[in-house]
């Protein structure tokens, strides 16, 4: 088991968002020293323009703090064929900006529209409508060497149980698990590694505090106001059962990247240095050898 040395950050983890009033935003210097401080390789790209939109900037910023650009988020519209060119006109751009820096993962993420307006329910033909296109997002960003993992997540037209389902049928794209998203969602992180390993690409680590997510699933508060209020949490101290789904993913097989991302709010003033979010990070990372130090053991046990 090497999970640790698979074990990447992501800006949001230091309360980066491009949301206005989300919280004060870590210079980029900053959050990646101290991803690199916690013995951090890699990252994802973070909100769109936090870090810098030339690749060649790009890749020179992460190669200062030996950084590996994994990939990042991207929300298209999928469902709506009126919308097509515009969704492989952003797709193109995305995967060549993260590709220019060394990136493979393109994390596609199914928004209601580009404004990330409200919600809606997809008819059977919509959901046609979108394996359609991400089949082509596919082929777009196949041209650039990445691999696409399409995000379940809250507010977007892939949130609940019936969501993954319906697109699970209706496609073949590869997924990035995101467990605390699942959970919050009504799909069971463990039965989705049971009906859908061999799609996994990518897997975010997030752990919930259910009851803190609750209002913010069925509409009474917004993902900022959820996430201020504490719903995503360090591993290992909410409701997602962490450590079996690390054990069971290392278990099958699982052997690509885990990117820490607990969204996190800096709603106060700035922390110094040394606190902070980091300080969180890294209670995750050790939570998370906890999980891989027996499993090693049992492993030295069986040679």
């Amino acid at each position: 088991m090497n999970l640790m040395t698979r074990l990447a950050g992501a800006p949001i983890s230091w309360g980066v968002c491009e949301v206005p009033g989300w919280g004060i935003e870590l210079a980029p210097r900053r959050v990646l020293g101290e991803m690199q401080q916690l013995g951090l390789t890699a990252t994802e790209l973070g909100s769109d323009g936090y870090l810098p939109t030339d690749p060649a900037e790009l890749k020179d910023l992460c190669a200062e703090f030996g950084m590996e650009m994994i990939g990042g988020f991207v929300p298209l519209v999928l469902h709506q064929a009126h919308e097509l060119d515009a969704t492989i006109d952003a797709a193109r751009r995305a995967a060549s900006l993260m590709s220019a820096a060394g990136a493979t993962v393109f994390v596609t993420s199914g928004v209601t529209d580009w404004n990330w307006g409200p919600r809606s329910e997809l008819s059977t033909d919509d959901w046609n409508c979108a394996a359609k296109t991400l089949a082509i997002v596919d082929d777009v960003i196949g041209e650039f060497g990445m691999t696409q993992a399409v995000h379940p997540h809250l507010r977007t037209v892939i949130e609940t149980r019936s969501d993954i389902e319906a697109l699970l049928d209706a496609s073949d794209v590869g997924w990035t698990f995101d467990m605390g998203h699942m959970q919050i969602g009504g799909m069971d992180p463990l039965e989705f590694i049971d009906v859908a390993f061999d799609r996994i690409r990518h897997v975010h680590l997030k752990d919930v505090v259910m009851d803190l997510a609750a209002p913010v699933f069925t509409g009474e508060q917004s993902i900022m106001e959820g996430v201020q209020a504490g719903m995503f949490c360090n591993l290992g101290r909410g409701d997602v059962p962490i450590g079996a789904i690390v054990t069971e993913l290392e278990a099958r097989g699982y052997d690509q990247w885990y990117v820490l991302e607990q969204d996190a709010a800096i709603t106060a003033d700035e922390p110094a240095a040394g606190a902070g979010p980091l300080l969180d990070v890294l209670a995750s990372i050790e939570y998370l050898r906890g999980i891989e130090a027996p499993a090693s053991t049992d492993e030295d046990q069986h040679t």
